[in-house]
C-alpha cells in the first residue's frame, strides 16, 4: 500500500524528480525556477494518483509551488471527506 500524500512527501516526490534535496525546497519557491517541467509535473499528477488524489494539471501550472499544490490537495481531501459525510 502506498503512503498517503502529505506535503513533507510531495517535497520528496518533487525533489526526487529534480535531483535536489528536499531540504533545498520551499513552500513557496517555484517549483519550475527549481528545474520542474512539465513532463515531470504530470509524471507527479501520475504518482499522486496513485496515492488516490486527482489533481488538474491546469491547476497545478496557476500556482507552481508546494504550498499552491499542497492548497489543491487539501481542497481535493475536504471534498472526498464531504460527499462522504
Amino acid at each position: 500500500m502506498t503512503k498517503p500524500l502529505s506535503l513533507d512527501l510531495m517535497r520528496e516526490d518533487v525533489a526526487a524528480m529534480i535531483h535536489i534535496g528536499s531540504a533545498e525546497i520551499g513552500d513557496d519557491d517555484n517549483l519550475m525556477d527549481l528545474g520542474l517541467d512539465s513532463m515531470r509535473a504530470m509524471n507527479l499528477v501520475l504518482l499522486w494518483q496513485e496515492r488516490g488524489v486527482d489533481l488538474d494539471f491546469s491547476q497545478m501550472a496557476t500556482r507552481p509551488t508546494l504550498a499552491g499544490w499542497w492548497q489543491l490537495v487539501k481542497r481535493h481531501i475536504d471534498e472526498i471527506a464531504e460527499a462522504r459525510s
